[in-house]
């Protein structure tokens, strides 16, 4: 997944499928949101979900073609764009058997106080983290912070 800092292999299982067979339209977000909290753990230099100290405020996803029962999938994130209190998160998922795009998502994620109970600046050390990252991606499809 070159396009993508951050990568992980998907089972579809059974519990993810619709009446048709096929994986329901809800459960792709659970699919990126299992790489969202992946990539905002090594982000942050964690494995506690305590540490998470962002929420989604937004979520889309665009479905392209269906996933079956044990198909193999990988779920891509990167960071496209950091504001001032909130960030970008773009997802890629696809079929790992033959390489088809299954779908694409976005979210936008805003850095939350949960103590406070507000909204707080994302904080340089995620910024300088995803720079990082993103340097590693190839240039041409390397994502804009």
């Amino acid at each position: 997944m070159p396009h993508y800092p951050y990568s992980l292999p998907i089972t579809v299982a059974f519990r993810d499928l619709d009446a048709l067979g096929h994986v329901n339209n809800a459960v792709y977000l659970t699919y990126f949101e299992h790489a969202r909290i992946g990539y905002g753990l090594r982000l942050i230099g964690s494995d506690s979900l305590r540490d998470l100290a962002f929420i989604v405020a937004e979520a889309t996803v665009t479905y392209l073609r269906p996933a079956y029962y044990g198909d193999e999938l990988e779920v891509g994130a990167r960071i496209t764009e950091i504001g001032t209190k909130s960030f970008v998160m773009e997802y890629g998922l696809w079929r790992r058997a033959d390489g088809e795009l299954i779908a694409r998502g976005r979210t936008v994620q805003v850095w939350y106080n949960y103590a406070a109970g507000r909204s707080e600046r994302v904080p340089d050390a995620f910024r300088a983290a995803v720079a990082r990252d993103n340097a590693r991606v190839p240039p041409q499809d390397a994502p804009q912070s």
